[in-house]
């Protein structure tokens, strides 16, 4: 019967690489204070014994794990796989790593998640909260001690944590205003049900500008499915009206890129019988026949400050809520060209 092979201990580094336990315990700790040609020693000796760092171990000695945990209502929305690159990026610079979990916008799930999430001893919470998430998660987190970060998304009516998101209401602003630039008066706004923060921001943003613009405003809301399918069936149902909107304005590029397949569907032309700006600006959107107009909401850089913010709450804990709100940009394209059919405007 073959002989297991025995563990190699810190003892066993030291006497390798000739300096004393404390110095390996040090080296593998990554203390600044070993000379660097005594850390090269020491790594080149448990690369000749084939050690391995028990980090489980090491984390019961000490109060971190060096995670985070990430959970997002859509993980199949391309707006959270640029979040989620930027906030690992960020973390890994800083030696820690991220659990990612997806709540399928379902809060009992989303309880579930968090309650595991913390059963592995994450560090900080890094969350877009479901739609109707109670405001008792939030609370029950603080007590926890545990940072917490909102981002694109926060529970009940405004941010009472730490907060990470973008500028949708001066984005749509912009939006607004340069669909009535291209002749449009009658713009629609195609959302979720509205019960989600970033539904409720989107509203108040676009309803402020159609106003301030003399405009009556037109907000479509449906169910929690911000995909592209919905986008498409949406579109299908609007454009069947007796008389439709010139202009539409989605909640991101999903439901944006499903109601100009909707129109190509009725042999129309996006940017031509019918105007669609999407929210996000994904790489889809300038790829897409016709270019996409989008509102450009960075989620790269997004999850690079969530992260950032997350550190720096470790890094000194029992600061003051911090809100960080990335400013956004419209990039035009064809999809929202000028209006060619100005008798559907009312005189």
């Amino acid at each position: 019967m073959p002989q297991s092979k025995k563990t190699v201990t810190l003892k066993d580094l030291a006497a390798h690489a000739g300096v004393s336990r404390s110095t390996v315990s040090l080296v593998l700790q990554e203390s600044p204070l070993v000379a660097r040609h005594t850390r090269a020693r020491v790594m080149e000796a448990a690369s000749a014994l084939g050690y391995v760092y028990n980090r489980g171990a090491a984390t019961l000695r000490s109060a971190r794990t060096a995670t985070v945990g990430v959970v997002v209502h859509d993980i199949a929305n391309p707006f959270f796989g640029a979040m989620v690159a930027g906030i690992d990026e960020t973390l890994q610079n800083a030696d820690y790593v991220s659990f990612l979990a997806s709540t399928g916008d379902n809060p009992e799930r989303q309880e579930r998640l968090v309650n595991r999430l913390r059963e592995q001893r994450i560090d900080a919470l890094l969350l877009c909260a479901a739609e109707n998430t109670p405001e008792s998660l939030i609370h029950t987190i603080k007590t926890w001690g545990m940072p917490c970060i909102e981002v694109m998304r926060h529970v009940g009516d405004t941010p009472r944590g730490h907060y990470v998101g973008a500028d949708i209401r001066t984005g749509l602003a912009c939006a607004v205003a340069h669909l009535i630039d291209q002749g449009h008066h009658r713009i629609a706004l195609l959302t979720g049900t509205g019960q989600s923060s970033a539904d409720r921001e989107r509203m108040a943003g676009y309803q402020h500008a159609m106003k301030e613009a003399g405009l009556v405003s037109d907000i479509r809301t449906g169910n929690h499915e911000l995909t592209r399918r919905a986008g498409l069936e949406r579109m299908l149902e609007i454009m069947d009206e007796a008389d439709p909107p010139t202009a539409l304005i989605c909640h991101n590029d999903l439901m944006a890129l499903g109601a100009q397949l909707a129109l190509a569907r009725l042999k129309l032309v996006p940017g031509v019988d019918c105007a669609v700006i999407g929210i996000d600006d994904s790489d889809e959107a300038a790829l897409s026949d016709p270019a996409l107009s989008s509102l450009a909401t960075h989620p790269h850089a997004i999850g690079q400050a969530a992260a950032g913010l997350a550190l720096e709450c470790l890094a000194s804990p029992g600061g003051e809520p911090r809100r960080i709100v990335l400013e956004t940009s419209l990039h035009v394209r064809a999809s929202s060209a000028p209006l060619l059919h100005p008798s559907r405007e009312p005189s």
